[in-house]
């Protein structure tokens, strides 16, 4: 696993739980907005941690860590992520993962082999435009078959969408709430100009609270729950 940062507390991360965060070195998306970009640029990635490192510290941690948290750049790029895992839940904890749905296999190995406790996608835009807003070309199908899999699969979910009022405005939103309808959650994330992978948002402002609460109670149609945060 190429490894590039670990959180070792957090209390937001995964719902409920006490976790530590693994950040995973690599993304094959290049969403302008994104605020790891020392994790998604190849130019600027730090040297890897060793997994050995992580293991060590989880152990320490049995008993008083109840999650790991498995974020990015991209987990399903990572050709040992199952492994990975399968060592994490055999120490005794819960396992979320964090990912853009890119790769269905991988998402499929996951739930299949019930190796996770959660899953978090994040839905970057209508599956017409996945390409426009990630910056790669993307098959909307893998993304769709990602979605479909995650809202049946009976595991503790939630989808993320990140509202960058330039890039999504009002009806691309509505798509994307019909596109995971059934789902458990729906989170919108507030875009935060601060580090960003395109230095051109860092200007950007995003929508004020009361056009969040509408959209809250238009995707309400689709989605169980809608969040802000």
């Amino acid at each position: 696993m190429r490894i590039g940062g670990l959180q070792r507390f957090s209390l937001i991360d995964y719902p409920g739980r006490i976790c530590a965060i693994i950040f995973t070195q690599g993304c094959n998306f290049r969403c302008p907005y994104c605020h790891n970009p020392e994790l998604v640029e190849p130019s600027l990635f730090q040297e890897c941690i060793p997994e050995g490192e992580i293991f060590r510290f989880l152990e320490k941690r049995r008993g008083r860590l109840d999650a790991v948290v498995i974020t990015g750049g991209e987990p399903t790029i990572q050709s040992d992520l199952i492994p990975f895992v399968e060592t994490i839940r055999a120490m005794g904890f819960l396992v979320k993962v964090d990912t853009n749905g890119s790769h269905p296999e991988v998402v499929e190995g996951l739930i299949g082999r019930r190796l996770v406790d959660y899953i978090s996608m994040d839905v970057k835009a209508p599956l017409h435009r996945y390409g426009e807003i990630s910056g790669t070309p993307v098959d909307p199908a893998s993304i769709k078959r990602s979605i479909d899999m995650i809202v049946t699969s009976g595991i503790d979910h939630e989808f993320r969408t990140t509202v960058v009022p330039s890039l999504l405005d009002e009806g691309d939103l509505m798509e994307i709430g019909a596109t995971v309808a059934g789902a458990a959650r729906l989170v919108l994330q507030r875009f935060v100009p601060t580090t960003v992978l395109d230095n051109s948002l860092s200007t950007e402002e995003t929508f004020d609270d009361e056009t969040f609460e509408r959209l809250q109670r238009l995707l309400g149609k689709y989605v169980t729950t809608v969040s802000v945060r």
